[in-house]
């Protein structure tokens, strides 16, 4: 169905939907874990396991602009996306595996540097499907309330690969007790199972033919002043992004923390399932009111409400700081209901301004671009999440440990862990509602838009 067409079919939106277990879980289960894998299982210290996560994620920044320009010579030439989806979604499950596949015995040196190469190439793979997914919504439909059906839906089973990660990964290692490093290794092998099979039936979706006029990129420079164009040139796209980057760090860091609350906040390291499922099932509830919320108020009121919305929770979080415990569960569940709009309705607002800007740029389709410089901004807000924990653990004097080590930690790690969920997050989303109230794009605005 080509871009001009008002209406999607239920298979198109069930197959881009389930993509989302690919990216949601990529972007869930390391984000959640790794960090905590390379301190309480390999013995990397703190600010060290922060480097790992970061470098990867800045050659996932450095490369995206690239792919995104990749991405658009190759709809031109050859008329889909899909060949780069297909050869992330291959190339991303043994990557996942290899980054939990360190072997016995390695010091954290060695350990550490297998885990940093296991990992840029896994966020080389996601970014090779992730860019073109992204690009997709803006060429499968010209009609603003069926990108919102669609990326409400793609929400749908985003949150549910939260859970499904966020809560069974943590549950699939705890099935081997006595060897921590294979309890991973199985979790990791599982994941990649789901990771690629939903990757390559969501990749079936991209378009089979030139929809809309590309202008392809030859260079590498040339992609990365494409990128750096559309931030110029688009105010709404500047806006959004800077939002949702935000917002990305917030949450990023949140995830980042849960396993660290789990473990010396409430005692208890199997608890970050019951974080998970707090969070979660008020999400996967709450997404489709968010798009019955966004029809009738529009989309940008909506995402304020819903920012407004996580920012209570994480203000009410902030009373962990001096009285922990499991009554965390309730602000967490009410930030999960605001997490389904904060997923929904930017990403159903982001291909509003890519065909905002084909029409302002005279029918030029920039997606690709849109969606590399999109993934870009996505992978350095919630990588920095994790690396702002770590720096936070540092300095707070978080004790690191390999296996079968058993430590105390001081007071003041405890009390950073909980203001890394709660405090600074707060901070995060008022800066981000301060950015948002800059997009002023509307539905009027929206050229191809149909009653």
């Amino acid at each position: 169905m080509g871009s001009g067409s008002n209406s999607l079919t239920r298979g198109q939106i069930s197959r881009y939907a389930i993509g989302s277990l690919g990216t949601g879980g990529f972007s869930t289960l390391p984000g959640l874990v790794l960090v905590y894998y390379l301190t309480d299982s390999l013995g990397v210290t703190a600010l060290a396991a922060g480097a790992i996560v970061t470098a990867a994620k800045v050659w996932d920044v450095l490369i995206d602009p690239v792919i995104g320009g990749i991405s658009d010579r190759a709809l031109a030439h050859s008329g889909t996306r899909r060949r780069m989806m297909r050869l992330g979604a291959i190339g991303l499950p043994i990557a996942f595996v290899l980054t939990f596949a360190v072997p016995a015995g390695f010091s954290p040196l060695p350990a550490g540097l297998w885990v940093l190469v296991a990992f840029m190439l896994a966020a080389t793979c996601f970014s090779l499907f992730q860019v073109p997914y992204i690009a997709l919504p803006a060429e499968l439909t010209d009609h603003y309330r069926e990108r919102t059906r669609l990326l409400s839906w793609r929400v749908v089973v985003l949150t549910i690969a939260i859970l499904l990660f966020g809560a069974g990964g943590p549950e699939l290692r705890a099935l081997f007790p006595d060897d921590q490093l294979l309890g991973y290794l199985v979790m990791a092998i599982v994941a990649a199972v789901v990771l690629g099979v939903a990757m390559l039936i969501s990749a079936s979706v991209a378009p089979t033919r030139p929809l809309l006029p590309v202008r392809p990129g030859a260079t590498i420079g040339e992609h990365y002043r494409d990128g750096i164009t559309v931030l110029r040139e688009s105010q709404p796209f500047r806006a959004l992004l800077g939002t949702f980057m935000l917002q990305g760090l917030a949450t990023g860091m949140m995830l980042a923390a849960a396993q660290y609350v789990a473990r010396w906040v409430l005692n208890d390291e199997t608890a970050v399932t019951q974080l998970f499922v707090a969070l979660i099932a008020p999400a996967v509830l709450m997404a489709p009111v968010w798009k019955l919320i966004a029809d009738r108020i529009g989309k940008e009121r909506a995402f304020r409400l819903a920012s407004a919305v996580f920012l209570l929770a994480t203000l009410v979080l902030s009373v962990m700081v001096w009285m922990p415990g499991w009554w965390i569960l309730a602000p967490v569940a009410l930030a999960g209901a605001a997490y389904a709009g904060m997923q929904t309705l930017p990403m159903a607002m982001l291909p509003d301004v890519i065909a905002h800007d084909r029409t302002a740029a005279g029918g030029e389709n920039r997606s690709g671009i849109f969606g590399g410089v999109w993934t870009a901004g996505e992978t350095t807000g919630m990588a920095l999440g994790g690396t702002v924990l770590a720096v936070v653990l540092a300095v707070t004097g978080y004790l690191e440990t390999t296996v079968g080590e058993e430590v105390v930690q001081p007071a003041s790690a405890v009390t950073g862990i909980a203001v890394s969920f709660s405090i600074l997050p707060t901070a995060l989303m008022l800066l981000s509602m301060i950015v948002l109230a800059r997009y002023r794009l509307r539905e009027r605005d929206i050229v191809g838009t149909s009653a």
